[in-house]
């Protein structure tokens, strides 16, 4: 099915005008091309931003094979690029040696039982890092959706986690004093500066969350490929997001088989049927979205050149090279299989000699 003429751009257009956004999260199932996409989308984003920083939130980072370039926890500028840097982190990692203290203890033990505040905290950390960075615009290269999802929901993990804290704390405050003495610790250190590291983070945590929420500075774009598996997740992570109040309006939809091989193929005609199937099914359910269809190539995108290449994909709707039922389309048809028929002809030809001589 063509989408009408009132369907919103099938382009990433909207997020490159949209000069506030300051956060930008791409995500979907695994396996999708997401870190090609997020890479692109930061490329897009250098042409008209000032300074582009793109982070690898997934511990199987692959933002270094993407751009063919070595990239770390410390943010690097792009080979070929004077505004577009780029970092890996995992948000799974111990905290920095500064704040070892941390993790010693009766209270770090505590702290860490409370389900998801070590990552929480890790990515406050990482966030409260960027904050202090001068950039532009961020983009975010997530890991599939089911981790992405726990990372985006940090903000009230983090309260939760302060929240059940502060009530240990006043329930069996002289306790807690009594116990972490008991185990060693000095009076210079004990649930108070626990707390205290809680509370610091705060208001980071409040101010990242009212960001998050907000669809001027926050968008996410959705990757995805036409599945049914990655329709189901597609729809999943679209209702999540919704649910977390986080803007969502452009799904990029990667490995579309387009109709152009002037030579039937039973094996690409049927894939080409099942991806319509749900391809439609994206244009019925999403109607209000911006739906860029990307082109399934012969080879990888890896590389700056190849990114670039690719990226034209995401800025003007992709055109098939032919058009089925035309003349040109038959006669080009026509020629094709005129050339198969010859070379056809000579291997049976070359087949024949070799078996006379034998």
């Amino acid at each position: 099915m063509d989408p009408s003429e009132d369907v919103p751009d099938g382009t990433v257009q909207n997020v490159l005008e949209q000069e506030t956004l300051k956060w930008v999260f791409v995500g979907g199932k695994g396996g999708v091309g997401k870190t090609t996409c997020s890479s692109i989308l930061s490329i897009l984003l250098a042409r008209v931003r000032s300074s582009v920083l793109i982070i690898s939130t997934d511990p199987a980072h692959n933002l270094s094979d993407a751009f063919q370039q070595r990239f770390t926890k410390t943010p690097t500028l792009v080979t070929g690029f004077s505004n577009l840097y780029a970092m890996e982190v995992d948000p799974n990692v111990e905290h920095e040696e500064g704040s070892s203290d941390m993790n010693d203890g009766f209270m770090s033990d505590l702290a860490n039982s409370i389900p998801g505040i070590d990552e929480a905290m890790s990515f406050a950390e990482m966030l409260k890092l960027v904050q202090t960075m001068d950039y532009s615009v961020i983009v975010f290269d997530t890991a599939p959706t089911g981790h992405t999802l726990r990372l985006l929901q940090f903000p009230s993990t983090l309260e939760k986690g302060l929240a059940k804290m502060m009530s240990l704390k006043s329930k069996f405050g002289g306790l807690l004093s009594q116990m972490t003495r008991l185990f060693g610790v000095g009076d210079d250190f004990g649930e108070d500066d626990i707390l205290g590291k809680l509370e610091g983070m705060k208001d980071v945590i409040q101010q990242v969350n009212r960001q998050f929420k907000d669809p001027d500075l926050t968008t996410f774009v959705c990757v995805c490929i036409p599945e049914f598996l990655s329709l189901y997740e597609t729809e999943r992570l679209v209702q999540e997001l919704t649910r977390f109040e986080i803007d969502t309006h452009n799904i990029l939809i990667n490995q579309v088989i387009f109709d152009e091989e002037v030579v039937e193929s039973k094996l690409l005609k049927a894939r080409m049927q099942m991806q319509q199937k749900y391809l439609d099914q994206f244009y019925v359910l999403y109607d209000d979205f911006h739906i860029t269809k990307l082109p399934l190539l012969p080879q990888e995108v890896c590389g700056i050149e190849a990114l670039q290449a690719f990226s034209r994909n995401f800025v003007t709707p992709y055109q098939a090279s032919i058009v089925r039922g035309t003349v040109e389309e038959v006669d080009q048809r026509v020629s094709v299989l005129k050339e198969q028929l010859a070379d056809a002809e000579a291997e049976l030809e070359k087949l024949k000699k070799g078996k006379q001589k034998i």
